[in-house]
Formats: structure tokens, sequence, C-alpha cells
């Protein structure tokens, strides 16, 4: 089976990536979509990522349109809303699928090693997140409605740090 940090990635911009750049912190892997009901948790995202980049967190944003087509833009208007709108300064990957034959192979990895409510491995919405610790395990899955700051708890324990 291939390492969380050596599986192919696709920046927003189009540059190749894997999550090696990534390797040693803490992760929350979430698909975003800028016309969900729960595209207000892009400012709690921010909120997290601002408050444990410096202890070595980062959250890792992939848009998705198998929900209800809510990110039918291309990555110039997923990039202007997530900057213009929110201020998003966490790293924002190419649109993948998420769930059946296509899913990108990241997310097929979060699902096989963290499935959710009865063992099932789809993703059911938007927001649906993956916190990884600093050796690329899975460590836990939240559901879409699980808001950001409902998380520090869990990041600041797996960043061994008192959550302030």
């Amino acid at each position: 089976m291939t390492a969380i940090h050596d599986i192919p990635l696709t920046r927003l911009d189009g540059s190749a990536t894997t999550l090696e750049a990534w390797r040693g912190q803490v992760l929350l892997i979430v698909n975003v979509a800028s016309q969900c009901g729960l595209t207000p948790q892009y400012a709690g995202l921010e909120a997290l990522h601002r408050r444990f980049s410096a202890h070595g967190f980062s959250v890792l944003g992939f848009p998705c349109n198998q929900f209800g087509g809510q990110e039918p833009g291309e990555a110039q208007d997923i990039a202007q809303f997530c900057s213009l709108t929110y201020d998003v300064t966490f790293p924002m990957f190419a649109k993948v699928d998420v769930n059946g034959e296509q899913a990108h192979p990241l997310w097929k990895h979060l699902k096989g090693e963290r499935p959710g409510l009865l063992g099932t491995e789809a993703i059911k919405w938007n927001f649906t997140k993956f916190l990884v610790d600093r050796d690329g395990n899975v460590v836990k899955r939240y559901a879409p409605t699980d808001e950001p700051d409902g998380i520090a708890k869990d990041v600041a324990r797996y960043l061994d740090i008192k959550a302030f």
C-alpha cells in the first residue's frame, strides 16, 4: 500500500505535488465546496489553520462537485472565491471526486483507513474531514456538520500542545 505522503496530488494552480511537503505535520483534509450550506465552515477552517499552523498543523482543502453540483467553478473561480470571501491561506488542491470509480487515490486511502458510520466508506457530503497525525496515520473522521472549532481539542492533542 502506498504511504499517504507518496500519493500524487495537483494543487489548485495545476502544479503537481504530494503530501511529502507536509510530512511531520498534523493535517486536517477536507472536501470543500463554495455553494454549499456548509460553506461558511471555510471561516472556521481558516481560523483553525491560523491558530495551529505555527505548531506544525495545516488544513488542506479539496474542492468537490459531487454533491448537488455545489462546486461548479474552475480552479481560478475557486481560488478567487476562497481568497476574497474567506481570506483562505491554507493550501487548496485541484477539484477531485471523493466517491465512485473516479475517486482520487487520496480519498480512497482516507476512507479505507477511517470508514464512516456503520463501516461505510462513502463520503456523505461536502466538508467531511479527516485528521492525519504527524506519522501519516488517519486518526479520525468528522462528519460534514462537525464545526472546525469543535475539532481544536483533537488537533491540539495530536500536536501535543495545550489548546489555547
